[in-house]
């Protein structure tokens, strides 16, 4: 399906900008209507809520809208009845910021959102009420309020002006990867390219579907968009999970049929056309079947005897058809989609067990430290603002817990701090203009509006963009909440001052607490995945029923793409088995072998060979895997040939084979007669 691109489309980050700064004027103009005592934090709110997708935005405003109910819970909790002992309330507040922000960590949804802002907003809530403690309720029933006016206002504009559908951005997108992943696949059958191009593209194409992934999550929040398109995005999603590791085997078996000549003239013949079918979109049904009939004619008998070239030969030609039926299924979940017709309905060859949700890649240990880090960012500031009996000083611990709390998941803390540093900067110079240069001047809301316009919507526009996404929220978000637009002026330098020092000692002592803390670097990170790999596959092959293969796939993919802003500083010998999915393959042959109805011998073979399997991927370290464990593998391999009337018999065989070449590259080949004699490369 294609996507003309619209002037809404070519402009949609200026649109958004636009969009949203009507949106926060119309709920600052609503606060100053109704009276609220700080109107500003309404304006601020629809800027944090806001999306440039109004399924997102809704997300967001739903998960903020609960988030700000349990901050404000927790925050009339503890400040009357801890407001005497203000080191006892620190730790109190600390704890929360980083008990919260541990479970927005491993959770990894839109739902993240909802804990990571019940951390931070008692902090928030908590510190400003510290002068006035029998005001608690009053005062934080009136920020909610505020709040939730500009989550109203952000969530209203964004679904009546411009909607955007998350939808139809999965399906633009996904579309896109879909005709990338074609022409990667047509390079993997003729061996066009160099083998580090094609894993650099097979790492971006994870990469791109992990954000696809995140996208789905938003599809229930929309209204506008039918279930029938949300069944169909979410199949077509299943079959993108599965063809990343099929071209990863693919690329594998041809490189051992060509490194020992076996490639036959025919079977490179029907590549090559699958290849230009592929490069043609796929689109020619008729074409796919007559490629299917030339590979059943190809596909070589194996029995007792067969040798590696056969077995490989048998794989090779069965993962092509594989991929013809993936890519064909794609092209008529992508037409179902555009047509809004039942994917239900649809005669699909590849079809999954259930419509499983993605799984995500969950790091409690380092979950569990960045929080702590970021609670001791918090009690650091508490610790200057209590020993230098500064008043204003009570802000710092807030700015520790928000933008901690915002930037906890970095790898590199200090660079990353340096240049929120610069960012705030420029917050507290623009601020600085306004408070001293124009507001003065201002006497009505509507010059109020056109003052800030510009500002706001260069600011928007950055947050809108992807370059700029990071920097452009930060500018826009603590630009309003800096300002503290209020119903009338009253600002004074001493004041300016104060709020400001206090800000950039709060974000000063946060980035050194987190680089003294949280010391790692993307390196260390780099290598937990890499090892989270290895378990994973210890535990499929320690589970004594299949798994669901669209979970591990989705699994472990999202590992390859967390790994692929750091692949830099991945090992070069790892690199390699990273981009061709090796583990990942490696656990779905595993988890087919589960699935296996095999008679005695066939089956003690298979267990003790995943038993051995399991406790090398436990201590696995990067070196090569031992070379027992590949003779056992081909001792087993020999065990499923003698069995061939066992039924899945095939499929024990060729998931055998599967393991083989996905944690044994480069191994020489099985050999019947000898089976377990080749050495591993390294």
């Amino acid at each position: 399906m294609s996507h003309p691109s619209s002037f809404l489309d070519r402009h949609a980050a200026l649109v958004f900008s636009i969009r949203t700064f009507a949106a926060a004027m119309l709920a600052f103009s609503i606060a100053l209507w109704l009276g609220m005592p700080r109107p500003y934090w309404a304006m601020a709110t629809v800027y944090i809520t806001s999306n440039r997708l109004s399924g997102a935005t809704w997300s967001k405003a739903a998960y903020r809208m609960l988030g700000t109910l349990i901050g404000a819970a927790g925050t009339i909790a503890l400040i009357p009845n801890l407001v005497n002992a203000p080191e006892l309330l620190s730790l109190a507040i600390a704890l929360w910021v980083g008990f919260c922000l541990y479970l927005s960590l491993i959770d990894g949804t839109p739902r993240s959102y909802m804990f990571m802002l019940a951390g931070y907003t008692v902090a928030l809530l908590g510190f400003p009420v510290l002068s006035t403690p029998e005001l608690t309720f009053d005062l934080v029933s009136a920020r909610v309020q505020e709040i939730m006016l500009g989550i109203v206002c952000a969530s209203t504009v964004s679904m009546l002006v411009l909607p955007r559908s998350v939808a139809s951005a999965i399906a633009k997108q996904a579309d896109a990867w879909l005709g990338e992943a074609r022409q990667l696949g047509a390079d993997v059958l003729t061996g066009r390219g160099s083998d580090d191009k094609r894993d650099d593209e097979r790492i971006r194409l994870a990469a791109v579907a992990s954000e696809i992934d995140q996208l789905c999550r938003h599809l229930d929040y929309e209204t506008n968009t039918s279930t029938t398109i949300t069944r169909g995005l979410q199949r077509l999603r299943q079959h993108m999970l599965a063809l990343l590791p099929l071209l990863a085997s693919i690329e594998d078996q041809r490189h051992d049929l060509d490194a020992h000549q076996a490639l036959t003239r025919h079977i490179a013949e029907i590549s090559a056309k699958a290849a230009r079918w592929l490069a043609a979109e796929g689109d020619d049904d008729r074409e796919a079947d007559a490629l299917r009939f030339m590979l059943d004619g190809v596909q070589p008998p194996i029995d007792a005897a067969a040798g590696w070239t056969e077995i490989m030969t048998a794989g090779f030609v069965i993962h092509i058809r594989q991929l013809i039926d993936v890519a064909q299924d794609c092209r008529v979940l992508s037409a179902a989609i555009a047509e809004g017709r039942d994917p239900d309905a649809l005669l699909l060859a590849f079809t999954a067990d259930a419509m499983s949700p993605a799984m995500l890649h969950r790091d409690h240990g380092l979950a569990l430290w960045t929080a702590a880090a970021t609670a001791l960012s918090v009690l650091a500031c508490c610790a200057v603002w209590i020993a230098t009996g500064w008043t204003d000083g009570a802000s710092a611990p807030i700015y520790a817990a928000v933008v901690g709390s915002l930037f906890a998941g970095v790898d590199e803390p200090l660079p990353t701090f340096r240049k929120l540093y610069r960012a705030f900067l420029v917050v507290i110079a623009v601020n600085g203009i306004y408070t001293f240069g124009l507001l003065p001047r201002i006497t009505t809301l509507e010059l109020v509006v056109a003052a800030l316009m510009p500002t706001f919507v260069l600011f928007g526009w950055m947050a809108a963009r992807r370059a700029t996404a990071g920097i452009g929220s930060l500018l826009v978000t603590f630009t309003a909440v800096q300002l503290a637009l209020e119903s009338s002026y009253a600002a004074d330098f001493a004041s300016f001052a104060n709020a400001n020092v206090a800000l950039m000692v709060g974000v000063g002592l946060t980035g050194v607490v987190l680089s003294i803390v949280r010391p790692f670097g993307a390196e260390w990170i780099a290598n937990r995945l890499l090892r989270s790999n290895w378990s994973t596959l210890a535990e499929i092959a320690e589970s004594r029923r299949p798994l669901d293969r669209v979970a591990i796939a989705s699994l472990m993919q999202h590992r390859l793409a967390l790994l692929a802003s750091r692949i830099a500083v991945v090992p070069a010998a790892a690199r390699r088995d990273i981009a061709n999915l090796r583990q990942l393959r490696a656990a779905l042959s595993v988890n087919e072998l589960r699935k296996a109805s095999l008679g005695r011998p066939a089956a003690a073979a298979v267990n003790e060979l995943l038993v051995r399997l399991a406790m090398a991927c436990r201590v696995h370290i990067g070196a090569r895997l031992p070379d027992q464990l590949l003779a056992q593998l081909d001792n087993t391999i020999t065990s499923a040939l003698r069995e061939r009337v066992s039924e899945g018999w095939n499929e024990t065989l060729y998931s055998l084979a599967g393991i083989r070449t996905g944690l044994f590259p480069g191994a020489a080949p099985y050999r019947p007669d000898e089976p377990g004699q080749g050495r591993v490369a390294a």
